[in-house]
């Protein structure tokens, strides 16, 4: 056995290993409509929101607006307050259900170089973000630390 699946063997038996996306996510999202400008999107940024759910108004995700998206529109010489979410969102980004352990969520975040992502619920709506950081949190609360 390799040394990195000694390791994901030994963190799935961890008390860690057994967590799901549930019991790290954040419930309390920022999110916005396809109308939003992006000048309010870039506020809620400074705020420490990395990225912002869009969705329709029956809270069903339709994309995300990410500080990248942000900054290749400044690029193209926009301006902010002239651009809308619509304009800028990633569609169908990926995400992940409560019910997704950690383990996944890892490999997820790492494979798409990913800092936070959507929570759905099974028919969609946004029920959460779950950022790399509150991983973290969960390592050092369920190891003692």
């Amino acid at each position: 056995m390799s040394e990195i699946a000694e390791g994901r063997a030994a963190i799935r038996e961890s008390k860690f290993g057994h967590l799901t996306v549930g019991a790290v996510m954040e419930t309390q999202v920022q999110s916005a409509t396809k109308d939003t400008k992006a000048e309010m999107l870039a506020s809620y940024m400074m705020e420490g929101f990395g990225s912002v759910p869009i969705v329709d108004d029956t809270n069903k995700l339709i994309g995300i607006v990410s500080e990248f998206d942000l900054l290749s529109s400044l690029r193209k010489g926009k301006k902010l307050e002239d651009v809308t979410a619509g304009d800028i969102l990633t569609g169908n980004p990926i995400s992940v259900t409560k019910d997704t352990d950690v383990m996944t969520l890892i490999d997820v975040l790492q494979n798409n170089h990913l800092i936070r992502l959507p929570v759905l619920d099974s028919v969609g709506k946004l029920i959460g973000i779950v950022a790399r950081r509150d991983l973290l949190r969960g390592y050092l609360q369920t190891s003692g630390s």
